[in-house]
């Protein structure tokens, strides 16, 4: 099956980057010309995804603003003369309607599992891709596309995977190796969240992407149920997925290209910097500052 829709989570309230998204969603900072989840539909839709779902709180509508399109405000840019950025603004309104972007608010108990649970329930049992909008990939093949090919070869749950140095290990979630294939496609049989380095069970980093089967929005029902029943802990999408593959077949993909994480302050000038290097009319001007 063709996957043809997507999750972008963007409920978060951004703390690690208080107080700078106090009033500006994190998902709406600019990394180069372009707020961040911009750069995540972007891929989606390059793609192929015809269908997005964000995910969103309160306090978040200059998302929604962001991708609507603003016919008067073009005419008035094309009125002054100002053709270059009245497309530019057409485009992204444009970028809206390829991936028809439709916006849900998150209920339910705290957790990452818990807006994946969410859009499930209006996009009916097929595979899907889950982009966190605190990502930034640079690469000649888009991500979604690499997760998306390895769905292909497999039919199963992928997660987006990346080389790592031992010690950070305690920041993510690393996965279990069972097999390794050709072109970086592993057979994993879970992860193990945040271990130290001497405990990893292997040098690849869990990175923010995913396609989800049918199989592993049941085990978040799951949880969701027994959440309410109990009131206690919180629902994760890597829980899901670690009693899925106790049973059942789920693999990794080791993405080429660059990753950018923009959900803490270090990471996001990285990622600033980056990006304004390797821009064709700014970096020069910026290198210059280093001489």
């Amino acid at each position: 099956m063709t996957i043809r829709k997507a999750v972008i989570p963007a409920a978060g309230i951004g703390s690690r980057l208080l107080p700078l998204t106090k009033a500006i969603p994190k998902e709406m900072l600019p990394v180069g010309d372009k707020p961040v989840i911009e750069h995540t539909v972007r891929e989606l839709v390059e793609s192929g995804v015809t269908d997005i779902t964000i995910v969103v709180s309160g306090g978040k509508s200059l998302i929604q603003d962001h991708f609507r399109p603003n016919p008067a405000l073009v005419e008035q840019l094309r009125a002054d003369g100002k053709d270059a950025y009245a497309d530019a603004v057409e485009e992204v309104g444009e970028l809206g309607r390829l991936g028809h972007i439709t916006y849900l608010d998150q209920h339910g108990p705290y957790g990452n599992g818990t807006p994946v649970l969410n859009a499930a329930r209006h996009l009916d049992d097929e595979p899907m891709l889950v982009l966190w909008p605190d990502d930034v990939f640079v690469a000649e093949v888009p991500r979604a596309q690499q997760l998306v090919d390895a769905y292909n070869r497999t039919g199963a749950p992928v997660l987006a995977l990346m080389p790592m140095e031992p010690a950070d290990s305690t920041r993510y979630g690393v996965p279990v190796v069972e097999e390794s294939h050709s072109d970086g496609l592993m057979r994993i049989s879970g992860l193990v969240e945040k271990p130290k380095p001497e405990d990893a069970p292997s040098s690849f980093a869990a990175i923010g992407g995913y396609v989800v089967t049918p199989g592993i929005i049941e085990h978040l029902r799951e949880q969701v149920d027994t959440w309410y029943t109990h009131r206690t802990g919180e629902v994760y999408l890597t829980d899901a997925i670690n009693v899925f593959a106790a049973a059942n077949p789920v693999f990794g993909q080791v993405i080429r290209g660059r990753w950018y994480d923009t959900g803490n302050p270090a990471d996001y000038l990285v990622a600033q910097f980056a990006s304004a290097l390797s821009h064709p009319q700014y970096g020069p001007r910026l290198r210059g500052l280093c001489e």
